[in-house]
């Protein structure tokens, strides 16, 4: 049986990743594995560096459990796939990248929302990157969520994604939420625009790349 390896940096998108590609491809087996100190020690200038080793030794350690592919689920690593695949030898997909190449073509005028800035910067960068893939340009409107990752309970959170979205639906032609963890808020937001988070097209592209593979 097929085998992929997701790697995570907060155990609170584990359930809805896992059981998203359980549901899309129920003839593959699912593997977790989790760092959730990768995120703070981001934006640790003492510890930053230390960040690209621990992914390659999670993916070399999928890799000798029998991975064939591994994920990546946070935005805020996305731009180390290309590292931790030559580091570990499988492929490494990024979860968002699915997700911003939808906001390209939805329209040049993107608003990425995000609730720390370590996501936002390299989820903008993924953007241009794509836009540039693509050959056009976007112009993108960028906030950190006030609150909103610190926030006490989950509605709270919630509550001020919410309010972010439809903050900037009159400015923009599409909406992108930078982390997957604010998936949740989506459906809540009154707005025309699309919203895109990246769980379900991260997954599909998934599902793409193993039959492409022949898994």
């Amino acid at each position: 049986m097929t085998r992929v390896a997701l790697l995570h940096t907060g155990a609170v998108v584990i359930g809805p990743i896992a059981d998203r590609a359980r549901e899309a491809l129920p003839d593959v087996e699912i593997v977790n594995y989790l760092d959730d100190r990768i995120v703070a020690d981001l934006g640790d200038p003492a510890r930053a560096a230390s960040v690209a080793g621990r992914l390659a030794d999670l993916a070399r350690a999928a890799r000798a459990g029998g991975a064939d592919a591994v994920m990546l689920t946070c935005s805020s690593i996305s731009h180390l796939a290309a590292p931790t695949a030559e580091a570990a030898g499988l492929p490494v997909l990024r979860i968002d990248e699915a997700m911003a190449d939808a906001a390209v073509r939805s329209g040049a005028r993107i608003a990425v929302l995000a609730t720390l800035p370590t996501t936002l910067v390299p989820t903008a960068a993924l953007l241009r990157e794509r836009a540039a893939r693509a050959g056009t340009t976007v112009e993108l409107i960028e906030e950190v969520i006030d609150g909103a990752f610190g926030a006490a309970d989950r509605q709270v959170h919630d509550r001020l994604v919410v309010a972010a979205i439809e903050r900037h639906a009159d400015d923009a032609d599409v909406i992108v939420l930078a982390q997957a963890s604010m998936a949740s808020a989506a459906a809540r937001a009154r707005t025309d625009v699309p919203v895109l988070s990246s769980i379900v097209p991260g997954i599909a592209r998934l599902r793409d790349f193993l039959a492409g593979a022949g898994a």
